[in-house]
């Protein structure tokens, strides 16, 4: 009796203890589970960011066209100022004496033409006389029209619409020919330079059509971006040997003149690719500045795979070395494991896995 009750209680024991190893056995094969899916294989756009500098449509100098004192300025630092609008007077006294002077002249040689010509009427000189006579009657026209130019270079008018920069020289400043005395910037449109790399730009010429400019959008300083996209209409025609770019001009408009000559900002370019290879960010690890990933193979051992990042997009990369489509790659518990451990995994499909990444949006 108390053999067969020893034994009922051992084979409960041997039961209870084989059913306690089976469970902790499950947990321990469900905690080393880990996810994985494949990279995501698809054409797509991404947006690049260039270094941009900002110039307006026009923007020029405004220099003495003749030698004088400044004696009047019509105009203020930052105004805005319409064509033909008066902006500087150079003391027009010495112009205003040579134009009388020339005047007076060809006045006196007028008529000394018109007594020629009579003469020459009636025969009493020559045919050659008159036309030397009339020779120096245009001559004197002539320092007339001069005398009235260098008169009408000491008023400066605005040649368009635009804003002034500060002044370069003071009233009463006594200025010669060429001197400066403002800039005058045409804001109305702003053209933007940026320059792209060679492998950018082949990509962009490869997919671009010739009967849809490439829109672009302008990260300003503040670094937000600016209400109004822009239009690329000039790539320059030659690379920079030392830097491998090649420089764009994209115009913007900006009809509430918000953008000055001389800002910087930043220009937003859609670069489509073809058959991207997409990953999730959180599927690489860092080593010495390199980017990897674990890639498990048929034996579902993981190995140790450096990758290329091409661009990056919110919470995604795009590879472009590395990494083939139908490969399978560690999703999560890339801490846990190292080279060539086996691994119990579940799959899940790559559109499922980005879909689910917070920021992404197709």
């Amino acid at each position: 009796m108390n053999r067969t009750f020893t034994l009922m209680l051992m084979s409960l024991g041997l039961l209870y203890g084989s059913t306690s190893c089976s469970e902790k056995k499950k947990e321990k094969e469900e905690k080393v589970k880990f996810l994985v899916t494949s990279p995501l294989q698809k054409d797509t756009t991404i947006t690049k960011e260039y270094v941009s500098q900002i110039h307006a449509y026009q923007h020029i100098e405004l220099r003495a066209l003749e030698k004088g004192y400044l004696q009047k300025i019509f105009v203020d630092e930052g105004q805005y100022v319409h064509e033909g609008q008066m902006m500087f007077q150079i003391m027009p006294l010495l112009y205003q004496a040579e134009l009388k002077k020339a005047q007076a002249e060809a006045k006196f040689v007028n008529i000394e033409y018109q007594n020629t010509k009579k003469l020459a009427d009636g025969n009493i000189v020559s045919p050659n006389e008159l036309a030397l006579s009339q020779a120096k009657l245009e001559k004197a026209k002539a320092e007339v029209s001069l005398a009235q130019t260098h008169l009408q270079f000491t008023a400066i008018k605005a040649p368009f619409n635009g804003i002034m920069d500060h002044f370069q020289a003071r009233l009463g400043s006594l200025v010669d020919e060429g001197d400066l005395l403002t800039t005058l910037s045409d804001n109305s449109k702003m053209w933007v330079y940026y320059n792209v790399p060679e492998a950018e730009y082949l990509s962009y010429k490869s997919h671009a059509q010739s009967d849809s400019p490439l829109q672009v959008k302008l990260r300003m300083a503040n670094n937000e971006v600016f209400d109004y996209p822009g239009v690329v209409q000039t790539i320059e025609a030659d690379f920079n040997n030392e830097t491998g770019n090649i420089a764009f001009r994209a115009t913007f408009p900006n009809p509430k003149g918000l953008l000055r000559n001389g800002e910087t900002g930043s220009v937003l370019m859609t670069v489509p690719l073809k058959n991207a290879v997409i990953i999730p960010q959180k599927a690489t690890f860092e080593v010495l500045e390199k980017k990897f990933v674990y890639v498990v193979d048929g034996k579902n051992k993981v190995h140790q795979k450096e990758v290329t990042v091409a661009a990056e997009m919110p919470d995604l990369y795009i590879i472009s070395s590395g990494l083939k489509a139908d490969d399978k790659i560690m999703l999560e518990g890339i801490r846990k494991v190292k080279d060539g451990d086996k691994i119990h995994f579940n799959y899940q499909e790559p559109k499922s896995v980005i879909a689910h990444l917070k920021t992404y949006s197709e």
